[in-house]
């Protein structure tokens, strides 16, 4: 029985993956700016951004394996595998459990070469903050009609900061000593 059972959980994957591309275009087609419409986007834009950093995340990822297995066939005289590609659905958690999050192909592409560019050092942090921020703002001002984007690469940006802060640290131990340190101490 358990052949079959291969067979029960593809239809429910499709029509899971039906219900969320649905229901990003029904957000994003919505006329409405009542509170319900604006509460529904809102919602929508956070889960977009969930998804946005999770394909920025896997461009990289999947960038660095796929370089890897392009190394490996060329030694070996293989084929070379193809390119990995965006993701357009993503598993988000969110305050109701996992959801799967629809984000359409112009927008997943993109955050996708974003990580692929990041990974390659073909884009610095900031530069990949910046693209991405861009992205963001147009999957909030043009798809969601929304009024103020949300924020993309929180991760990344807090790790510059902590990378900013260390290296601040060390200019203040390792660096010219201060004026005070000629004052004789009392």
């Amino acid at each position: 029985m358990a052949l079959f059972d291969i067979f029960k959980k593809q239809p429910a994957e499709e029509d899971e993956r039906a219900r969320a591309k649905a229901a990003y275009e029904k957000v994003a087609n919505l006329e409405s700016d009542g509170y319900e419409a604006r509460s529904m986007r809102l919602g929508m834009s956070m889960l977009c951004r969930a998804h946005l950093d999770k394909t920025f995340v896997a461009g990289a990822q999947q960038t660095e394996a796929h370089e890897l297995a392009v190394m490996v066939a060329i030694q070996q005289a293989k084929e070379v595998p193809e390119p990995p590609q965006a993701p357009l659905f993503q598993k988000i958690k969110s305050t109701n459990g996992e959801a799967l999050v629809y984000l359409p192909p112009e927008y997943a592409d993109e955050a996708f070469a974003i990580g692929m560019l990041y990974q390659k050092t073909e884009l610095t942090a900031q530069q990949a903050i910046d693209a991405a921020q861009r992205l963001a703002d147009r999957i909030c001002y043009d798809a969601l009609k929304l009024n103020a984007p949300f924020v993309a690469l929180q991760f990344l940006r807090e790790e510059l900061a902590e990378e900013a802060d260390a290296d601040a640290e060390e200019a203040g131990e390792g660096g010219a000593p201060s004026e005070d340190a000629d004052r004789p101490r009392a």
